[in-house]
Order: structure tokens, then C-alpha cells, then sequence
């Protein structure tokens, strides 16, 4: 912990060390919160967020009244994100796609497309408003679809390229997104359903329900063996898929006009993990610990999530409040439209349909947990579960749609940086 004088600002500096500490006291501050106060429930936020946003605003108020800043080390952020992604990765087997059908697919096309959507209108209204287009970048598919993990790991990209301020808008944008996916999911599926006349019937065939036999659930409590042979794993799937990512960042700098072009090393590690899932699962290798494997990725992604969110700098969000807002409200507007116009026709119009849609309001605008939330609440209204919604969406959510989302998103980061 050190004092430094900088611009005439009193900066107070903590070391890795008092950064992790102190993220792990607000990290333990957002459960107690979130036990006590069931709004924070209802809109599934974390307690990283809920911790890491005090701290933040502390900041504020200390900046503001006495011109004092708070700087935190953020050297161990760059190990966590990657565990993150490789956590994805090793989800990816692509077996459960064969579940799904023809739904999974549209749905998946859907969700893909979204993507782009939601980049494209974001730069769009950040031009016409004369502010930085990545900024509409980071009020888009980053913080919509990718929820506050994206939102504080491009957002911390965006801003080592130059763009000031993007973390702040993509947890600003992040954090209404789980408001409204978490809240207007479930009442579009209402809607549809009344509107429409549904037939309240869902699919009960077993090629549904038999999901969760591929799921390898483990039973029993967490073996220590178990625990470092997963962690080794995922540290050598770190290891290489960064090396590889600095090679493929290389030769691709070396095309003209794309010589500042980044690609991380997280994001090669989570391309290299999915490809060694699946060849685990025709080879049968090593043994997957699914229960180890979230532990490890639980830890690593909610002490990441508390250090950025601890770090914002909320001031740096003063002149962006109306076009972040019009941007916002374009993203929700359109993604409501598509569900209803689109997706839901396109899925057969039935009961299912209608809770799929639930689902891709939810993590269109929100995150994954935003999406079974809603489905979860929309079945219960009616106290039939469509298992196909619940195959389909969760699948799609969390892992498929990274495997296009990501790289997307690194491209108009980099395209509209430079």
C-alpha cells in the first residue's frame, strides 16, 4: 500500500496482495447483502457486483469530496479471466448438439446474429451522438449477451486501446441489462401464451428429458486429487492456448492494415479447450471433474469480477448518460421485436415457443441466469415444464453462442479502436 501524488491528486495504491484481500471482504459482503435483500435476488446479481459497486461508489464519494483516488493492482486479473474461458470451453461438447435439432439450431442462428445486431446498432447510435463507437460496442453484445464477466473483461480492453471509459459503460449497460432480462422475460411469455390462446402442452419427449444423463453430474463432495488433476488440466490448456494466441497475433499483424489487431490469450485457451472437450469425449483421455471444475472457475471469475467492478471509475460516466440510455433502450426494443416477430414463429408458435422466447429476452438483454430465471418463472405460472426450452436455451446462452460472440466482439473492439 503506497501514497503517490499525481496531477495533484492524492492516490492511494494497494499491492496484489491488499487488492485480492480487500475484493475478498467485499466478495463476502455481496452474500450477506444478498441474503438480506431480495431484490438483489430477483435480478440475479452477483455478489461481486453487489461488494465490488460499493467499494466503487465509495470511490466516488471520496473523489469527490476530497480529490482523492483509489488504485487497486490489477496484475492477477489476467490468470482468473483465463481460467474463465477455458471454463467455457470444456463445456463445449458439441455431442449435445445432435439433443437439440433443428430448434437448437435456429435458435443458435438467432442468437448469433444478435451479435452482430447488437454491435452494429450500438456503434451506430454511439456515432450519431458523437461519442466513441467502441463505447456502443460495450453497450451491446458485451455487456447484453455477455452479462458483467464480459462486460469487465472487454471493457478493461477496450480501454488499455485508448477508450476511455468503457468499463464503466459496460457495467453501467451490464447492470441494466439484468434488470430487464430479469424482469421482461417472463411476462413475454405470459403474453404470447394469453394472446395467442396457447395450448398450454409441452414436449415430453425423452430426447428432451435425456439431457441431462450427458451432463456427467458428480455426486459427493469435492476430492483433493480430483482438485489438482483439474486444475493441471486447465493450467496447460492456459498455458498453450496463450502461446498459441501469440503466434496467431503475430502473423496476423503481419497482414497490412491490421497491425494493431489483438487477439488475447484467454480466448485461444477457451478455442483450445473446446477442442480438447471434444476430443476427450470420443478418446475418453482423462477424466472430467465437473464439480472441480466449477469450484476452480467459481473462485477465480467472482474474485475477477469483484477487483474490476472495485475499480471503476464511476466519474468517467459523467456526458455519456443520454446516448447510453437511448442505446439501451434501442437494444431492449429490438430484441423484444425480434423474439415476438421472428424467433417465435420461426419456432412453431406453441407453448415451447413461447418459453424459448422468455429465455432469449432473458439472456439477450441479461445473461444465462437471466434466461432460466425467466423460463423458470413462465413455467411455473402455468406448472408445465417444457423441457425442450430448457435443453435449448442454457446450451445456446452459455456456451454455443462464445464460440462467434467472442470473436466478433474482438473484431469491432479492434476495428473502431484505431
Amino acid at each position: 500500500m503506497t501514497w503517490d501524488i499525481a496531477e495533484g491528486l492524492v492516490c492511494l495504491s494497494f499491492d496484489p496482495l491488499f487488492t485480492i484481500a480487500i475484493a475478498s471482504m467485499l466478495f463476502i459482503t455481496g452474500v450477506w447483502l444478498r441474503k438480506k435483500i431480495a431484490l438483489l435476488r430477483r435480478f440475479c446479481v452477483p455478489s461481486g457486483v453487489v461488494g465490488g459497486l460499493g467499494m466503487a461508489f465509495f470511490a466516488l464519494a471520496l473523489y469527490r469530496s476530497s480529490g482523492m483516488m483509489i488504485s487497486f493492482d490489477h496484475s492477477l486479473q489476467i490468470p482468473m479471466v483465463a481460467i474463465f474461458f477455458t471454463r467455457v470451453g470444456m463445456t463445449g461438447s458439441f455431442r449435445l448438439l445432435t439433443r437439440g435439432g433443428k430448434v437448437l439450431f435456429t435458435y443458435l442462428l438467432f442468437c448469433w446474429g444478435l451479435v452482430l445486431f447488437q454491435n452494429v446498432l450500438g456503434v451506430t447510435v454511439a456515432k450519431l451522438f458523437g461519442i466513441h463507437p467502441v463505447l456502443g460496442v460495450m453497450a451491446g453484445a458485451v455487456s447484453l449477451e455477455g452479462g458483467h464477466n464480459l462486460a469487465v473483461i472487454f471493457g478493461s480492453l477496450a480501454e488499455s486501446l485508448g477508450v476511455a471509459g468503457a468499463s464503466v459503460v459496460a457495467i453501467a449497460s451490464a447492470t441494466f441489462g439484468l434488470m430487464a432480462g430479469g424482469t421482461l422475460g417472463a411476462p413475454l411469455a405470459e403474453w404470447l401464451i394469453r394472446s395467442r390462446g396457447l395450448e398450454i402442452a409441452t414436449s415430453y419427449d425423452m430426447l428432451y428429458r435425456g439431457y441431462h444423463d450427458l451432463c456427467e453430474n458428480e455426486s459427493g463432495s469435492i476430492e483433493i486429487p480430483d482438485f489438482v488433476h483439474t486444475l493441471g488440466l486447465i493450467l496447460v490448456i492456459m498455458a498453450l492456448g496463450r502461446w498459441g494466441s501469440e503466434r496467431l497475433q503475430v502473423r496476423i499483424a503481419g497482414i497490412p492494415g491490421w497491425e494493431n489487431f489483438t487477439f488475447p490469450g484467454y480466448v485461444g485457451a477457451m478455442f483450445l479447450a473446446v477442442i480438447f472437450r471434444n476430443v476427450n469425449d470420443a478418446f475418453k483421455i482423462v477424466r472430467i471433474h465437473p464439480k472441480s471444475l466449477d469450484l476452480i472457475s467459481t473462485v477465480s471469475v467472482s474474485l475477477f469480477l469483484t477487483v474490476s467492478m472495485m475499480s471503476l471509475r464511476i466519474w468517467e460516466l459523467y456526458g455519456l448518460g443520454l446516448p447510453l440510455v437511448i442505446i439501451l433502450a434501442a437494444q431492449t426494443l429490438a430484441v423484444i421485436g425480434v423474439a415476438v416477430m421472428l424467433l417465435f414463429p420461426l419456432l412453431g408458435g406453441d407453448y415451447d415457443a413461447a418459453i424459448i422466447c422468455s429465455g432469449f429476452v432473458g439472456h439477450g438483454l441479461g445473461a444465462p441466469s437471466s434466461a432460466v430465471s425467466m423460463m423458470r418463472a413462465a413455467c411455473d405460472q402455468y406448472n408445465v415444464v417444457s423441457y425442450k426450452a430448457f435443453l435449448i436455451v442454457p446450451l445456446c446462452s452459455a456456451v454455443l453462442i462464445d464460440l462467434l460472440a467472442l470473436p466478433c466482439i474482438i473484431w469491432f473492439v479492434n476495428y473502431f479502436a484505431h
